[in-house]
């Protein structure tokens, strides 16, 4: 029988465990990206683990997401970040590069191999055939020291693309199809792998647009062959000696097989507050238009803003619509002002930001108070914008410009034709000297250290018994946002645990904190898909340092729930989905740890004489690394 492309890079990277879904496999890793609100404490991580050098054929430490710098903690982070690498042997990209995802993409994603990385939008790079996996940052530390990364065996879906976009639709209203078809649970356990005619229409910065927002599925990863349009992109950037044909076999077999006609597809939108809420662009017709951002790691290609910068070209936008523009990279921006298309931008009334994620995680560009935003971002969660009620719609980038333009919704039929299919240049400037690049002994390089850089926390073992109390109850597709919020101020405290986990849960419930520190532990009450969203391994590390021991849901999201496992929090979800609605804040319950067993069923004892059961879906490795304290303290042992 044959492989799929996800089954071969599997296959050829297995080091324990079966390939039969949902069996835990662990997978030898061979590259790496942390970025700087994750990196700092995942280098601290990698650091306490006293090995002199990274283990992976390449791991890229990048600086985009707090690029502020307001106050010393930012720089200082940097300054820790760059230092640390240079002793590790970790690739440096400053701040101002560009965007970590674009960057890889551009200069070291591969075919074939897997990467992992600090961020939930790693899986971009399988746009090129790499499967590349958010993760906790720990799990990122782990796989830099040479360990492998465990995750469940996942099923792998078929998606069969058919015919050709057509009109003003885009590879954005792909992937926005697909999560108005699924929803953003819909990929939890499973790889999207693309296939089909319409798979050859589409260039590789197309493709990394749909396996970027495949994170908003909650999928493990999506990914596309490394074929003829692989090998094109990989020439354009210079690097056509890392190519590789990577198909599926001809027999290869699926667990699901879903079917998009592109000739069919529409200029799509998704609503506030959630990626899969999608209707038709022509559908909100007449809504004002405040605001329109185009960038972030989904759409800052130099396709997307070459594209921008046509449609905008002698136009110029209306009064009380702001646009902001954040290119993904500085090789993107040499691009574009080598055809003399950042004037038009310019003209146009926009505002040109830095190469960074800027506005997607809330730093900077907010909406005005309850403002309408365009976004052509990846995350539309009530408040990530930094504005708490803004209303922000996700699209792609032209249709951003027309509605900016615009100044309201309107019908894509009136748009006129939209501009051709964007091709490379001949001549691409490459940025490569911008990385700084380890010395080939980095041991003799200080490690410097700012103030605001705390000593990692040590954590205590699962007791044998838990009796506590419900400190919080909250409802479905609760996201990392809703938990620890991002934005400026927040951010700059990542590096120190005891500062950051004072904001746990503060745009949901101001008192959260403040219970916790009445008594030594808690537990949370979460409804479905709990932990939805980035990667952040703060919004299980800060709970931890609180107290919580065990969070309690109706389903929970996978990377969340690995950094649950990854810091000794219980993972348990509810066996029946009732009990949610017969438990309250302040119940009080006892936890027979002793009695936990790998994907068994344990009953709760909740003070009054009631009960309930909850069951876990975890491997036999992962209930001893929550015995042991968390990842850190079990590695450590071994």
């Amino acid at each position: 029988m044959g492989q799929n492309i996800t089954q071969k890079i599997i296959s050829s990277h297995l080091v324990s465990g079966s390939m039969e879904p949902g069996t835990e496999v662990g997978l030898r890793i061979d590259q790496t990206l942390t970025q700087d609100a994750t990196g700092t404490m995942a280098y601290l991580q990698f650091e306490a683990m006293d090995i002199p050098k990274v283990q992976t054929e390449l791991s890229v430490s990048y600086v985009d997401h707090n690029t502020i710098q307001m106050g010393f903690r930012n720089p200082d982070d940097h300054q820790y970040l760059r230092t640390i690498a240079a002793r590790k042997g970790v690739v440096f990209s400053p701040a101002g590069t560009g965007i970590c995802h674009q960057l890889h993409l551009e200069n070291f994603a591969k075919p074939g191999k897997t990467l992992i990385g600090s961020d939930s939008h790693t899986p971009t790079a399988g746009g090129i055939g790499s499967l590349a996996m958010g993760a906790g940052g720990l799990s990122v530390a782990l796989a830099m020291a040479g360990q492998p990364y465990s995750i469940p065996m996942p099923k792998v879906v078929k998606v069969e693309l058919t015919g050709k976009l057509q009109g003003w639709a885009t590879a954005k209203d792909i992937i926005l199809k697909l999560l108005g078809m699924l929803t953003v649970k819909g990929g939890v356990g499973k790889v999207f792998e693309y296939a089909g005619a319409g798979v050859e229409t589409l260039s590789v910065p197309e493709r990394a647009v749909i396996t970027n927002m495949g994170a908003e599925l909650g999928a493990t990863t999506s990914i596309f062959p490394s074929d003829e349009q692989a090998r094109k992109f990989l020439k354009a950037m210079g690097r056509e000696e890392d190519y590789s044909e990577l198909i599926a076999d001809k027999d290869a077999q699926y667990d699901e097989v879903i079917t998009i006609n592109l000739d069919e597809l529409e200029p799509l939108v998704a609503q506030p507050h959630m990626p899969d809420r999608v209707v038709s662009v022509k559908s909100l017709a007449g809504l004002k238009v405040n605001q329109s951002a185009i960038g972030s790691c989904t759409n800052s290609s130099y396709a997307d803003l070459k594209t921008t910068a046509l449609i905008l070209k002698d136009r110029q936008l209306p009064a009380g619509v702001d646009l902001l523009i954040s290119p993904g990279s500085k090789q993107v921006m040499k691009m574009l002002s080598a055809e003399g298309l950042i004037e038009p931008l310019m003209d146009s009334g926009a505002r040109l930001l830095e190469c960074t994620c800027g506005p997607c995680i809330g730093m900077g560009g907010s909406p005005t108070s309850a403002g309408v935003s365009v976004r052509t971002f990846n995350r539309n969660f009530e408040g990530r914008s930094g504005t708490q009620d803004a209303q922000v719609y996700l699209a792609s980038p032209q249709t951003a410009a027309q509605l900016a333009l615009a100044g309201e919704f309107t019908d894509p039929a009136t748009w006129g034709t939209p501009p051709e299919k964007i091709e490379f240049p001949e001549e691409i400037p490459s940025i490569r000297h911008l990385f700084i690049f380890p010395p080939e002994d980095g041991s003799s390089v200080e490690i410097v250290r700012g103030p605001n850089i705390v000593p990692l926390e040590k954590f205590a073992e699962l007791p044998g018994s838990i009796t506590s109390t419900v400190k919080l109850k909250v409802g479905d597709d609760i996201t990392t946002d809703h938990i620890l919020p991002a934005g400026p101020q927040i951010t700059a405290l990542r590096s120190n645990i005891p500062a950051i986990s004072e904001y746990i849960f503060s745009r949901v419930d101001e008192g959260f904190v403040g219970r916790m520190k009445e008594s030594d532990t808690g537990v949370i009450l979460g409804g479905e898909n709990y932990g939805q969203g980035s990667s952040r391994e703060h919004a299980a590390l800060g709970p931890r340092h609180l107290g919580v021991v065990a969070v309690i849901t109706k389903s929970l999201a996978r990377i969340h729930r690995a950094n649950l496992v990854n810091f000794g929090i219980l993972p348990l979800v509810l066996e029946d989905k009732s009990d949610y609605d017969n438990l309250a804040e302040g119940s009080e319950i006892a936890i027979d740890t002793t009695a936990l067993t790998p994907g068994g069923t344990i009953e709760v004892s909740v003070a009054g004489g009631k009960s309930f059961k909850v069951s876990n879906d975890l491997s036999e490795n992962e209930l001893e690394i929550i015995r042991a304290g968390g990842l850190l303290n079990y590695a450590g042992r071994k």
